[in-house]
């Protein structure tokens, strides 16, 4: 009998310490409602789950961002001074929640929140590589926008190579470049504008669009994706992943959808193979936008598919239930 609750130990799971951002913020995009994300993210059952695997979760709540008056373009950049406030306090937390030791999930909210969650855990953890999973490369400046939402912006503000392209924008002055462009990845792009495939060219920067997903399929995608990433040496992963990376039959409630996506079997796959490595060190989850759904059915679906994301990143079993949720009866 001790040796068979040896082996069953051999399997079990690995305690996970969780810390939940919840980041209800709007104004790096226009469209109303995502805004409501975290909540609709946790309504879904995240931290019960997570407990329900296995992981000891603290929950942080959310963060209250300032309203912000006057805040008018600089030059076609849209609302500069909420969105580089916000991006501020969303950096401070992260800073906080890995100093305490967790393993930090920010719950979005747009996906301009990345440059705060990324910028913060780049303070804690100076050499960072960075799992992009999104429809959109997100890599505009602020000169080559085309729409002026900082939305489709944050890794510009983030990537060393960029940092002479970026003008002085106010409430941004805090934010320095913080990720070397060889270790960046982006999984699942199909919408990509002229000026992000000129960047995402120049910079040499690792892309799989969908088209690649299809051709090699998703499981060479991941190990080409980390032997990218570790090819000199292993560092902490920060995996940003915007719900419309997933198709939208499977994540219909967000803001810019786009159709040729991720399916639910890759999504989930991705996030696995991340927590196969033993390096995820933080995770965005944004742009679920429940007032963009046309039924409630699409809702609850793009919400369990949010959590399901996560709960890939921290050892759930697909297979069926764990050896460690059974103990052997003693004779």
């Amino acid at each position: 009998m001790n040796i068979l609750n040896t082996v069953f130990r051999i399997f079990r799971r690995d305690l996970h310490s969780v810390g939940i951002i919840g980041a209800p913020f709007a104004k790096g995009q226009p469209r109303d409602g995502v805004q409501l994300g975290p909540d609709v993210i946790r309504e879904a059952g995240l931290v019960k789950k997570l407990e329900g695997q296995g992981c000891v979760v603290k929950d942080y709540g959310n963060l209250i961002f300032e309203e912000v008056s006057n805040d008018e373009a600089f030059r076609r950049t849209k609302q500069p001074r909420a969105v580089g406030l916000a991006n501020k306090q969303v950096a401070d937390a992260v800073q906080r929640v890995k100093s305490d030791g967790h393993t930090c999930v920010m719950l979005g909210g747009d996906h301009s929140l990345a440059i705060g969650s990324i910028h913060g855990h780049a303070a804690c953890r100076p050499k960072l590589s960075v799992v992009w999973v999104d429809a959109h490369a997100d890599i505009n400046t602020p000169l080559t926008s085309p729409t002026g939402n900082i939305h489709g912006q944050p890794m510009s503000y983030l990537i060393h190579e960029l940092c002479n392209k970026i003008p002085v924008m106010p409430n941004f002055s805090w934010i320095k470049p913080c990720i070397a462009a060889k270790d960046v990845v982006y999984i699942g792009l199909r919408d990509v504008d002229p000026e992000e495939h000129y960047i995402l060219k120049h910079l040499g920067i690792k892309t799989f669009s969908m088209t690649e997903v299809d051709r090699f399929g998703i499981t060479k995608v991941m190990e080409q994706t980390c032997d990218h990433i570790f090819s000199k040496i292993k560092k902490p992963i920060h995996l940003s992943y915007d719900i419309d990376a997933l198709d939208p039959s499977v994540a219909p409630a967000t803001g810019t959808p786009v159709i040729g996506g991720l399916t639910y079997r890759e999504g989930i796959y991705i996030t696995e193979y991340v927590y196969q490595t033993g390096l995820l060190s933080a995770l965005d989850v944004v742009e679920v936008n429940p007032k963009r759904a046309k039924r409630e059915e699409e809702v609850h679906r793009t919400a369990s598919a949010a959590v399901d994301l996560v709960l890939g990143c921290f050892g759930r079993v697909r297979e069926g239930s764990h050896p460690a949720d059974y103990k052997i009866p003693e004779p």
